[in-house]
């Protein structure tokens, strides 16, 4: 298998480290490193998914690693020259996604950090084929969105778009840039 250096890799060392060791801050940069590099994935990327997922689920890791990780690589599947998941993990790997957006909708009200808040919404995001949305939401902080909002004309007020039955001000033509939102 291959991680995201394109070079043999192989997870499990480090994945029975995140549960065993007391501190995993150094498993978790060994991971980061080799399961994603510069937008590059590989077999041993989806492969350690569900064994992350299962980790966490178990109570292991952290909530940021693992919904950031793991939004990372699937959306960075197909992507470039990235490959898709290989048919002998795909079950699984698709599964532990789903698991991990179910137990992301029942912890993010009670998340406290604004980073987790945002890795279990981009999972969340994933599960319901927002895509565009999962990116945004695990690639920016709340202070970088602010920053780039003028060029989308986000909508501030909420009432105005749960209020509204006209379909051309949906949140989502809200959040489209001013030469895709319909005129007239």
């Amino acid at each position: 298998m291959t991680g995201g250096y394109r070079t043999p890799f192989d997870p499990r060392p480090l994945l029975k480290r995140l549960e065993t060791d007391v501190d995993t801050k150094e498993v978790w940069q060994q991971l980061w490193d080799e399961l994603h590099h510069q937008g590059d994935v590989g077999e041993a990327s989806f492969a350690a998914v569900p064994f992350l997922v299962q980790s966490y689920s178990e109570g292991g890791g952290t909530a940021w690693n693992t919904y950031a990780i793991v939004a990372i690589i699937e959306l960075a599947r197909k992507e470039g020259k990235n490959p898709d998941v290989p048919q002998w993990i795909a079950d699984d790997y698709f599964r532990a996604i789903q698991k991990l957006a179910k137990i992301g909708a029942k912890e993010v009200l009670k998340a406290e950090v604004g980073e987790d808040t945002r890795a279990m919404l981009s999972v969340i995001a994933i599960k319901i084929g927002l895509r565009a949305h999962a990116r945004l939401l695990v690639s920016y902080s709340e202070e970088e969105l602010a920053q780039i909002a003028p060029q989308f004309e986000i909508a501030t007020q909420a009432s105005t778009l749960a209020s509204s039955a006209d379909p051309a001000n949906s949140p989502a033509i809200f959040l489209a840039p001013h030469w895709l939102r319909p005129t007239g």
